[in-house]
């Protein structure tokens, strides 16, 4: 059997690593006889495993809506301002037991490895130390990378399943400037989609030489998002929070946060622990809190009329429409 080029893959027995049911229709597997050859294989007719482990698009979502669907958590914010670093810090924690929302429980992803492909570079390994991660390429795409987490109450409730998006900052940059362009169609997704938001304020660019640059682009990723979010929830998250910067850039970008959208919570995170912390232990600043918030988020719930008949026959129940 020819095995695929790309390195993650393991085609046929855990299906393609982009997501593709139909591999003639994958860009790296080359051939229709390796795909008829695959599909002589699955004598049984059973279906391969329907996700990669790597981070969703959206052909992927009908895998994890099936239950109820997900809530859906917009990162937002430029390029370089440390929005996979906070996805990849979570993710860390959680694996090592050293966060997670409070009564629940993780119960499952369904894109570990993209989770991994985030979190690699921020592992220590002999003769490699941590770094932050790579930096979120456009690749021309016009959805973002979700990255999944179930939690589960600890009583016994029912899970919640949770995507995060994972989309370079070009795209919020150029979809502030103009909603319609065609290079910030992925933000658009985000802006449509999400059930809230996480605006991302990198600290250490709104105190270098180009921070009159990440101020006004920050500024107006702020606007455009008050004016499209809606009454959905935001954060202001302030990352590298150990990195001081001038306390008149802090309220210039605070106030335009703030302007837009009043009832915006406030978060400080940083990766660097608090100095004399075991580093075993160490959760960094503020990421379990916003941690915290992300996952308390619900979509608002329908309120039915009180029934207009006390006959127990659900047929009934709401009364009938008048002549």
């Amino acid at each position: 059997m020819e095995k695929c080029a790309q390195p993650t893959c393991f085609v046929p027995d855990t299906g393609c690593d982009l997501g593709h049911t139909d591999l003639t229709k994958c860009p790296i597997w080359h051939g229709a006889r390796a795909a008829d050859e695959t599909a002589g294989n699955n004598l049984s007719g059973e279906m391969l495993m329907p996700w990669s482990g790597s981070a969703f698009g959206l052909a992927d979502l009908r895998f994890v809506s099936g239950r109820a669907k997900p809530i859906v958590i917009g990162v937002v914010g430029p390029q370089n301002a440390g929005k996979t670093t906070l996805l990849a810090a979570w993710y860390l924690l959680l694996g090592r037991g050293l966060t997670g929302p409070e009564g629940r429980l993780f119960a499952g992803s369904y894109t570990l490895s993209g989770w991994e492909a985030a979190a690699g570079a921020m592992r220590w390994t002999p003769g490699q130390p941590p770094r932050f991660p790579p930096h979120t390429t456009s690749r021309g795409g016009r959805a973002p990378g979700l990255l999944h987490l179930t939690f589960r109450d600890e009583d016994g409730g029912a899970p919640v399943d949770y995507l995060f998006t994972d989309a370079p900052g070009e795209w919020f940059q150029r979809w502030a400037i103009n909603t319609d362009s065609a290079e910030g169609a992925g933000a658009r997704w985000v802006s449509d989609h999400a059930d809230a938001f996480m605006i991302v304020a990198d600290r250490e660019a709104l105190a270098g030489e180009a921070m009159g640059s990440a101020r006004g682009s920050l500024q107006f990723i702020a606007r455009r998002l008050g004016a499209e979010r809606g009454a959905r929830p935001v954060a202001l998250v302030w990352t590298k929070a150990d990195v001081d910067i001038p306390t008149e850039m802090e309220e210039a970008v605070r106030s335009a946060v703030m302007d837009a959208m009043p009832d915006a919570a406030e978060h400080s995170v940083s990766v660097v622990g608090t100095p004399g912390t075991d580093p075993l232990l160490n959760t960094g600043v503020g990421l379990t809190g916003l941690l915290k918030w992300a996952t308390d988020v619900r979509r608002p719930g329908v309120d039915l009329p009180p029934p207009a008949s006390t006959s127990g026959d659900p047929l009934f129940i709401y009364g009938g429409r008048k002549p």
